[in-house]
C-alpha cells in the first residue's frame, strides 16, 4: 500500500514497469541521452523557507527587472487594461474552467465564447468567428491553410512583405510541413504592397490565396480598393492580417471584400507581459465556415424554449482522428477569449474610437517633435498611418536604442541599421514622449 495516496506509483510499481521494459533502473531509460547533456550533480535546491521568505525571495528577483517606457509595437502594443477585466478573469468559475468537451454543462463558458465571437465578427466585418487560438502568427498560418483547402489543386499562397516578419516565419514553418508554396509580394518605395507585381503573380493562374496586412508592418494604412475583385477574378481568396484595435476606426477586412481576417487580439488590452499569453483571432465569410479551425459556438433553444449555447460544426476528427484535425485550441486561450469579451464590452464602439483618437494624437505629437529635431525623417512621408510610424536616420539605430535604454526608455523596434519603428498608445504621457525627443536630439 502506498504511503502517499495521491502518488500514482509505488516503488514496486516502478520495478514491475522497468522489468516489463527489460530495464534494471530508471537511469536505463536515459541510456540514449549523450553523457555531456546529463547534469551529473545534485540539484541546487534552496533550504526550506516560510511563506513570507518565499514571497520575499521572488520579490527580490522580480525587482531586478527594469520596466522601460515602451514605444515598441510591431504587432504587440502597450494598452491600458481596465481593472475589472482582471477581476472577472480571476473568478474561479472562469480561471479553473476547462475546454468544454461536455457543452451541455458548460453554458457559462460557451456563452462568453459566443459573445467573443459575435464582437470579433462585428469588428472585422466578417460573418463567422472561431475562438481560442494561440496567437496571431498561428491564426495567419491557419488562414493560409484554409485558403489552400478551399482551392482546387492549388497550393501557392502570395504573402505581402508588409506582413509582420514573425508572422511570415510561422507561416513558412506551417507551409513546409503541409506542402504549401509561399511567394513574397515585394514592397514599394512608399511602404505598401506592390500591386503591379501582385497582378503579374496572379496572372499565372495557380494561386490559392493572397495575404496582406492592415495596418501593415510599417504602420502604413494601405488602400486595397479593387484588390478583392482582382484576387477573386483569379479564383483565389483574400486574407487580411489586422490589428483588431485599429479596426474600430479604419476600414475592416470585410469592408475591403476579404474572405478571411486574422491577427493577434493582444492589442485589445492584453498586457505585454514579456510575450504572452496572447490570443489569435480568425474570422471568415460564412462560405468558408467548414474550413475554420478551432471551436465555433452557436445559440439555440432547448426543449423548454430557453436560450442555450452549443458547440457548432465540431468535427469528430478533433477528438478521434487527430491527424486530420484542423485545430490548435486550448483552455488557456479560452480564458483569453473571455479577456477580450470583457474588454470590448467595457469599451464599446465609442470607447474604442476614443482610444484610437488618443493613440493617434499622441503619435502625431511625437512624430512632429522628432522630425523637428532634424535628427530623423519619415521613411514614407506620403503614406498614411494611425499610431505607428517608421523613421529613418543617418545614425545607427543601435545607438539610439542603447542611449534610450540607459535612460529607461524602449524607443521602438529596429527594422534595420537606419530605420526605427515607433508605436505610441494612450499609455504614453507628454513627459515620456518629450524625454524620447530630448534623447534623440542630444545624439
Amino acid at each position: 500500500m502506498a504511503l502517499h495516496h495521491y502518488f500514482p506509483h509505488t516503488s514496486d510499481d516502478v520495478e514491475r514497469m522497468l522489468a516489463c521494459c527489460g530495464m534494471e533502473s530508471l537511469n536505463d531509460l536515459y541510456a540514449d541521452v549523450p553523457e555531456e547533456l546529463l547534469m551529473g550533480r545534485d540539484y541546487k535546491l534552496p533550504v526550506s523557507m516560510s511563506e513570507k521568505e518565499v514571497r520575499d525571495f521572488f520579490a527580490a528577483i522580480g525587482s531586478q527587472n527594469r520596466r522601460l517606457v515602451c514605444f515598441a509595437g510591431a504587432g504587440y502594443y502597450d494598452h491600458y487594461t481596465p481593472s475589472v477585466v482582471s477581476s472577472v478573469l480571476a473568478r474561479s468559475e472562469f480561471l479553473t474552467a476547462y475546454t468544454p468537451y461536455q457543452p451541455e454543462i458548460s453554458q457559462g463558458t460557451l456563452q462568453y465564447i459566443f459573445e467573443y465571437q459575435t464582437m470579433m465578427a462585428s469588428l472585422t466585418g466578417m460573418e463567422v468567428s472561431n475562438a481560442s487560438m494561440y496567437d496571431g502568427s498561428t491564426s495567419a498560418a491557419e488562414a493560409m491553410l484554409m485558403m489552400v483547402a478551399s482551392a482546387r489543386k492549388r497550393n501557392r499562397v502570395l504573402v505581402s512583405a508588409t506582413v509582420l516578419p514573425q508572422v511570415r516565419a510561422v507561416m513558412a514553418t506551417y507551409a513546409h510541413y503541409h506542402g504549401v508554396v509561399i511567394d513574397e509580394i515585394p514592397v514599394t518605395p512608399t511602404g505598401i504592397t506592390d500591386r503591379i507585381i501582385l497582378s503579374s503573380m496572379l496572372a499565372r493562374g495557380d494561386v490559392a490565396g493572397v495575404m496582406v496586412a492592415t495596418p501593415n508592418r510599417f504602420g502604413v494604412l494601405e488602400d486595397f480598393t479593387g484588390l478583392a475583385e482582382e484576387v477573386h477574378a483569379a479564383k483565389a481568396l483574400l486574407a487580411m492580417y489586422a490589428n483588431p484595435s485599429s479596426l474600430a476606426v479604419i476600414k475592416a477586412p470585410g469592408e475591403w471584400g476579404a474572405d478571411i481576417a486574422c491577427g493577434d487580439a493582444q492589442p485589445l488590452g492584453m498586457p505585454l507581459n514579456y510575450g504572452g499569453p496572447y490570443l489569435g483571432f480568425l474570422c471568415c465569410k460564412k462560405a468558408y465556415m467548414r474550413k475554420l479551425p478551432g471551436r465555433i459556438v452557436g445559440a439555440t433553444v432547448d426543449g423548454r424554449g430557453q436560450r442555450v449555447f452549443v458547440l457548432t460544426l465540431q468535427a469528430r476528427e478533433q477528438h478521434i482522428r487527430r491527424e486530420k484535425a484542423t485545430s490548435n485550441i486550448c483552455s488557456n486561450q479560452g480564458l483569453m477569449a473571455l479577456f477580450v469579451a470583457v474588454y470590448l464590452s467595457l469599451m464599446g464602439p465609442e470607447g474604442m474610437r476614443e482610444l484610437n483618437e488618443a493613440c493617434s494624437a499622441n503619435a502625431r505629437w511625437l512624430f512632429d517633435k522628432l522630425v523637428a529635431t532634424g535628427k530623423v525623417r519619415p521613411a514614407f512621408p506620403d503614406s498614411p498611418w494611425l499610431n505607428e510610424f517608421l523613421i529613418e536616420t543617418d545614425m545607427p539605430v543601435d545607438t539610439i536604442i542603447s542611449r534610450c535604454v540607459e535612460n529607461g526608455i524602449l524607443p521602438g523596434v529596429k527594422v534595420d541599421d537606419n530605420h526605427l519603428l515607433i508605436a505610441v498608445t494612450e499609455m504614453r504621457t507628454k513627459a515620456e514622449m518629450q524625454s524620447l525627443v530630448d534623447i534623440i536630439d542630444s545624439l
